[in-house]
């Protein structure tokens, strides 16, 4: 499954599209005015499905994710000279990057559950998601999210 991920370009708070293979909407996330990121995602037909909010008053961003308002996991970010690094705890998973943080390959032990490229000569942050279960798509598409806030919190 491919999803493609563009970020809004005239929004005051983060807004992002999400289509299929086909061009058509599958997710919308929208920006909440709150201390740190909070992104709630909802589906084609304007449900919320889930939430990622950013834990402030920490030294290295960190977010929690939310199918619906059920806790599923964490992702934060580590203290790396060179490749940027993240932890996460959800699933089981476990997600490693390239050098200059544009792509990432999230596994599930030796199954690959995704994997990000950043499309480059964009206005906007553009990612296109390759994920090897649709069941996965909503928790793949949270991962990017907390990826690409953190990558802001960072001046990025």
């Amino acid at each position: 499954m491919y999803l493609r991920f563009r970020q809004r370009m005239f929004s005051w708070l983060d807004s992002y599209d999400i289509y299929d293979e086909q061009g058509q909407p599958v997710y919308e996330v929208r920006g909440e005015l709150s201390w740190g990121h909070r992104l709630q995602i909802y589906d084609a037909a304007g449900r919320p499905v889930g939430r990622v909010q950013e834990r402030v008053l920490s030294l290295l961003p960190r977010f929690e994710l939310y199918l619906g308002e059920q806790f599923v996991g964490m992702i934060r970010k580590e203290f790396t000279f060179f490749r940027p690094r993240f932890q996460l705890d959800c699933n089981g998973w476990q997600v490693e990057g390239d050098v200059f943080g544009w792509d990432y390959t999230v596994w599930d032990g030796s199954r690959v559950v995704m994997r990000l490229s950043k499309e480059l000569w964009r206005w906007t942050d553009t990612y296109t998601m390759d994920i090897a279960r649709p069941q996965d798509a909503l928790c793949c598409l949270m991962i990017v999210l907390a990826i690409d806030a953190a990558k802001c919190s960072d001046g990025k």
